[in-house]
């Protein structure tokens, strides 16, 4: 099979890339480098500039390249941004994965694996998140997931695609220093952010129903991340079907003990700051991981510590000073 990677030279796509083609997989990338970085990429993974919105170029690169399967990774994801810019993340996340999926189904090409969220969920009362954990995102990038899955299995029926969607829980690390997180928007780069401009970590409300008072949150590593793209793949390759899949470790950490475990690693140990709550904070969101477990043969191999490990030699790379 040959995959196209769509956002391929992102942080997340870049490790995918790499992980399906150091598994012997024939991938190559679309990406239109607006958040992207082409030399994250592997040599032997080509690069095609452009956007998953343009179908003529698409259907020139599902001919050109003989593309069998799609794992569609482009999309916006900033959840305040989507608050400030509601019509952009629909028209871009949902509008260009219709875009995508006629293609796709013009091309007849039969194996699609839909990059989701955890944010799907919106903010459920329970111990552990599963599959079946009624979805009510609180902010237009969740509803723009839910809507992406509705419309890959609504695809799926009606043309005979085999699909799985991921739904991600929270992101972290990297699998080499160069393919680092260079963004400041997820919670380990802002910390890390916040003590290179000598200044305190911030934690959002202490008050939470929980141990210690911070909100609990499932954290996986990109590598695992990238590994479960591989597992989704072969699995559509194998079997086929439709299956939603939660890709987290099961483990909850809580805001303070995972600020703690980076003031270790960078050796800055200063308290945090609270500040008031954020509306809409769960005070834990944990995925179940049986299902990934169970179906794709898969789970989460790195720990809490190596992400942050991970994470801070890629910062010093991209940030020397």
């Amino acid at each position: 099979m040959t995959w196209l990677i769509t956002g391929g030279a992102g942080y997340i796509g870049a490790h995918v890339a790499r992980s399906m083609s150091d598994a012997g997989e024939r991938v190559l990338a679309l990406d239109d480098l607006s958040a992207g970085v082409a030399g994250r990429l592997p040599a032997d993974v080509p690069l095609v500039r452009g956007s998953s919105l343009d179908a003529g170029l698409l259907k020139r690169v599902f001919a050109e390249h003989e593309v069998t399967g799609v794992v569609h990774l482009a999309a916006r994801k900033q959840v305040a941004e989507s608050v400030a810019q509601p019509a952009r993340y629909y028209q871009e996340n949902v509008g260009g994965l219709g875009t995508l999926l006629e293609a796709v189904a013009e091309a007849g090409i039969r194996k699609f694996v839909f990059s989701s969220s955890a944010a799907v969920y919106g903010s459920p009362d329970v111990d552990l998140i599963t599959e079946d954990t009624p979805c009510a995102p609180v902010n237009p990038y969740g509803e723009t997931k839910l809507a992406g899955e509705w419309l890959v299995r609504a695809a799926g029926r009606a043309h005979g695609i085999s699909t799985v969607c991921l739904r991600y829980f929270n992101v972290a690390g990297a699998a080499a220093p160069e393919l680092a997180d260079t963004g400041v928007f997820n919670i380990v780069p802002m910390v890390f952010d916040r003590l290179a401009r000598d200044d305190a970590p911030r934690i959002f409300g202490d008050d939470h129903p929980t141990p210690d008072g911070t909100c609990i949150r499932d954290y996986v590593h990109v590598a695992d991340l990238a590994e479960a793209h591989l597992a989704a793949a072969r699995r559509l390759a194998d079997l086929g079907g439709d299956l939603t899949v939660n890709i987290g470790r099961g483990v909850g950490v809580s805001v303070r003990e995972l600020v703690t475990v980076i003031g270790e690693v960078t050796g800055d140990t200063r308290p945090a700051v609270v500040e008031a709550r954020r509306p809409g904070d769960a005070p834990r969101a944990v995925a179940s991981a049986e299902r990934a477990a169970g179906e794709l043969g898969w789970s989460a191999r790195r720990g809490v510590r190596e992400m942050v490990e991970s994470a801070w030699r890629g910062w010093l790379l991209h940030h020397p000073d």
